[in-house]
């Protein structure tokens, strides 16, 4: 499956198909004609694929930076390494960066591309399902301050996405419910047909025989939402369904217990449950969401007072002088973006 996000210049195509990961040089060589390469990856991932896109890319001068797994290497202090590394390399502006990772790598390298010599080409080659269906996508690249998540970033969008399904096989089950966190986003924004059929299986398992349809659906509605709105002033706030509130969460703990599709699962389930009682969404829809979140083994809550996420809600990107705007749903597959304040999360209510 080929889809073209159409951007003018920065028009790039996205490839799905099972098995394409051993043949990425085929799909490289059409975009980039340069000598150098930098692959950064994490010690999870390249162990396991490394060798298996090195091996394709055997016409090129390949090098390598390896990282810690884990959100905490997406930091502001992460990035000297990185620079240290492509100027170790000396990798010049006609030269590429290749993300391969899951979003954490994606974000960090696609940022370091993007400000390295005021910008590289950068692939983005998705390794979780999260990363697959939403952040190798759309160009947005960033890092995070320890006051919050993605607050130093930028538009960048790389020259090709290779997206193989057949690397989910060894992803543990933790990161693909973490994935499932923003399928089930995208049914509820968009798509209520992708969301009744995601709420049909009883499980991953049940669903991995239309992985990649699924996938590709994901993939196209980004698509067309980035296509329509590619700075994020508009349309393309939609896809922060849930994270208004999971950012928060994920802040809160340090990133170290819910992960970005469980904060973000909770986060769809908890503002819905709150429009629902302002009457400014259909009522059953936070239940319906709960039902998907519970088939795909991802919380609904995580038993803090709203009153301790409300600071952080206000240094969010979302917050602009004071006005917040927060994704809701008028049903399940119609969204709108809701102009309102931090009074929007007063209640004393435990989320």
């Amino acid at each position: 499956m080929n889809l073209t996000v159409n951007l003018a210049e920065n028009t790039y195509n996205i490839y799905i198909e099972k098995g394409i990961l051993p043949r990425a040089g085929e799909y490289v060589r059409k975009v980039f004609n340069g000598q150098k390469i930098m692959i950064i990856s994490d010690d999870n991932v390249f162990p396991l694929y490394g060798a298996t896109l090195m091996g394709s890319l055997n016409d090129y001068e390949c090098h390598t930076l390896v990282l810690p797994h884990g959100e905490l290497t997406k930091n502001f202090r992460t990035l000297p390494a990185v620079y240290s590394a492509l100027l170790d390399a000396r990798l010049s502006r006609s030269d590429l960066v290749i993300a391969l990772g899951g979003g954490v790598i994606g974000d960090l390298a696609g940022f370091a591309a993007a400000s390295y010599l005021r910008g590289v080409k950068l692939i983005q080659i998705p390794t979780s399902l999260l990363a697959q269906v939403d952040s190798s996508v759309g160009g947005k690249v960033a890092v995070d301050l320890p006051q919050g998540k993605n607050l130093v970033g930028a538009f960048y969008h790389p020259k090709m996405v290779l997206i193989d399904p057949d690397v989910l096989d060894t992803l543990p089950q933790h990161f693909i419910n973490d994935g499932m966190g923003e399928v089930i986003k995208y049914g509820c924004i968009k798509d209520a047909e992708l969301f009744n059929s995601l709420c049909s299986h009883s499980s991953f398992e049940d669903l991995k025989s239309d992985l990649t349809d699924v996938i590709t659906r994901c993939v196209d509605i980004k698509r067309e939402v980035v296509e329509a709105d590619q700075f994020d002033k508009g349309e393309r706030m939609l896809l922060n369904f849930g994270h208004t509130l999971a950012h928060t969460i994920e802040q809160h703990y340090n990133y170290e217990r819910e992960s970005h599709g469980e904060a973000v699962g909770i986060g769809m389930y908890q503002i819905t449950k709150i429009a629902e009682e302002k009457g400014l969404t259909a009522p059953g829809c936070a239940e319906k969401i709960k039902k998907a979140l519970d088939i795909y083994g991802l919380p609904s809550q995580c038993g803090l007072p709203l009153s301790v996420l409300t600071e952080a809600i206000t240094l969010d990107k979302k917050n602009l002088d004071g006005h917040l705007n927060v994704v809701l749903l008028r049903e399940i597959g119609d969204s709108y973006t809701c102009p309102t304040d931090i009074r929007f999360f007063s209640q004393d209510i435990t989320v």
